[in-house]
């Protein structure tokens, strides 16, 4: 709910507030007052188009804030968080400026945003009802979705239920339209992994054998170098053809030291360690005899080794840089040529589903189809007799609940109770408002048989039956009882009012008979310093009404029959007032 509403240079108006509450509030004024720039100031907060020419003159920009009681509006709340806005007290404010040059910017909950964040959040809260606004119940949507809303769970869990049904459907569409589309070329890709997966299959690598072969390839290709190195290697160690070598000078060392030994213990100690070192040695001749015994000379081997190591480049060529990513690509590729052999299953499986889903659509949208159709009856029922008490008496709304058929072989088509009908996301109904103005005429949808002044009643009608099911908190009427006078007035003010006893009801209006039934009157008076015009807004007491209601009866604020009338009208609206003293 909008507790409350600041402006300031916004057309006429300076600065000025409005404080708002449950039931019904009216704003009146003489003509050029700027009671319509209450309803602009609204719709720069729920993130109407910002014109620089409703700046007042001189003012470097306009500025209009609401603030929002979010304590029954969780999902609001949560929203505003989610903009990056604070909720202090179960209270948001919302915020617009507009600069003279144009410029515009939003604000929620003190956190600037872009004006689409202020629109989505705003616009769920008010239903603004103007006089351009009556050309939004002419579209067949919101005809459709006053309907809806006005059968209730019976009604919306089935719209629910095959939105949901009808969005999987065009999934499966989509899905089976590309998979049949591609089919050449994923039997083209599958040749092309089948061909791979053999070529890696044929030389069959195993892992790490590419660096493995790649040392074994070296020491063959160098074999006789290494032999003749290990061969000199072990001659020097230890001579076979009796010549010096490392181990007899060691000896020759160990042995002179060794006849020493008993005169000094450091000598001792020099043969020991020499000792050892001839144990290695001995050791390491025997290692170098045994590596040169089994240096491999064989080409053949060589040959084999090198055209293994040919044929596993050619696979890291294509596959992988080395030969563990060939063996990965190779399992990612088996994966895939499984899914890709399993098209045609694939698309057999996705028509069978489609066909499933269809005839499972079908009965929900036969089930839908009917539960709006008793609703339409109880709705033209119930919205004609509001009409009958908007000196309407002669006029019938009928709601008209149509089915469209189609060919079997159309997509958008549903079957339904034996028919093939044409289908969206709402189900297979068009629903139409028709309205029969005056006994005996036929009746005819909403654009061509209701003038303006019907066209306002109906839809207020439209929204007194549907009271209690709206989701929004808050209803603006903005002069939609122009036209209209006498009775008729009387009877729109009274059900403005029975609208405020479940929502939020705010009305700009010119009559009388309207004003009376507010729970909360403002005026919005203009003065002028003679240069200046301006215009403020003031809530009235009792006597403030009684006097503004005289005005607006007989253009005098003090005439003793103008005030007579005055406190009659209040006296008789009392009753069906929203909110009771």
């Amino acid at each position: 709910m909008i507790e409350e509403i600041r402006i300031s240079s916004l057309g006429v108006i300076d600065s000025s507030s409005l404080e708002l509450g449950p039931g019904l509030t009216v704003v009146t004024g003489e003509t050029g007052a700027g009671k319509t720039m209450v309803v602009t100031a609204l719709g720069l907060l729920l993130g109407g188009r910002a014109d620089s020419g409703s700046v007042r003159s001189g003012a470097r920009q306009a500025r209009v804030e609401g603030v929002v009681a979010v304590g029954s509006l969780p999902g609001f709340a949560a929203a505003v968080d989610a903009a990056g806005g604070e909720v202090e007290d179960d209270r948001v404010v919302l915020a617009r400026n507009v600069a003279a040059e144009g410029r515009s910017r939003a604000y929620v909950g003190g956190a600037s945003v872009p004006v689409a964040t202020l629109t989505g959040l705003a616009q769920p809260l008010v239903a603004v009802h103007g006089q351009s606004d009556q050309h939004r119940l002419l579209q067949p949507r919101t005809q459709r979705e006053a309907l809806d809303r006005f059968g209730g769970p019976p009604v919306q869990d089935l719209v629910a239920e095959h939105g949901a049904g009808w969005s999987r459907l065009q999934q499966v569409e989509r899905e089976l339209e590309e998979t049949v589309a591609s089919a050449r070329e994923r039997a083209r890709e599958a040749d092309l992994l089948r061909f791979g997966l053999a070529e890696v299959e044929a030389v069959a690598p195993e892992p790490g054998e590419d660096v493995s072969l790649a040392a074994e390839e070296s020491r063959l290709g160098n074999s006789d170098t290494l032999l003749t190195a290990a061969e000199q290697a072990r001659e020097a160690l230890s001579s076979e053809n009796g010549g010096p070598d490392a181990m007899a000078a060691v000896a020759a060392g160990r042995g002179a030291l060794e006849q020493v030994r008993v005169h000094d213990r450091e000598a001792a100690d020099l043969a020991d360690r020499l000792a050892e070192v001839g144990y290695l040695l001995s050791d390491v001749a025997a290692d170098v005899a045994s590596y040169a015994s089994r240096v491999d000379v064989d080409p053949s081997r060589l040959a084999a080794v090198s055209e293994r190591r040919a044929a596993l480049t050619a696979l890291t060529r294509k596959y992988g840089e080395t030969v563990e990513e060939v063996l990965a690509w190779a399992e990612q590729a088996s994966v895939r040529l499984l899914d890709l052999d399993g098209t045609d299953e694939r698309i057999d499986a996705l028509r069978d589903e489609r066909d499933a889903l269809r005839d499972e659509l079908g009965d929900v949208a036969g089930r839908l189809s009917a539960a709006r159709s008793a609703a339409a009856l109880r709705l033209g029922t119930t919205v004609t007799t509001e009409l009958g008490g908007l000196a309407m008496p002669h006029a019938r709304l009928e709601v008209a609940v149509r089915r469209t058929p189609t060919g079997a072989d159309d997509p958008a088509g549903l079957p339904v109770d034996g028919e093939h009908l044409h289908a969206g996301a709402h189900g297979v109904d068009d629903v139409e408002l028709l309205l029969a103005a005056n006994t005996g005429s036929e009746p005819r949808p909403l654009h061509k048989g209701a003038s303006g002044g019907e066209l306002s009643r109906v839809m207020l009608a439209v929204e007194v039956a549907l009271a209690g099911t709206s989701p929004v908190p808050t209803f603006v009427f903005d002069e939609v009882d122009a036209g209209v006078g006498g009775t008729a007035a009387v009877e729109i003010g009274r059900r403005l009012a029975a609208l405020a006893r479940t929502s939020q009801v705010v009305v700009v209006t010119h009559l009388p008979q309207v004003a009376a039934y507010a729970d909360r009157h403002v005026v919005v008076r203009k003065s002028s310093d003679g240069t200046v015009t301006s215009s403020g807004l003031t809530l009235l007491d009792e006597t403030g009404r009684e006097r503004e209601l005289s005005r607006m009866l007989a253009g005098l604020t003090e005439s003793d029959t103008g005030l007579a009338h005055a406190r009659e009208l209040l006296e008789v609206a009392q009753p069906a007032r929203a909110l009771q003293p």
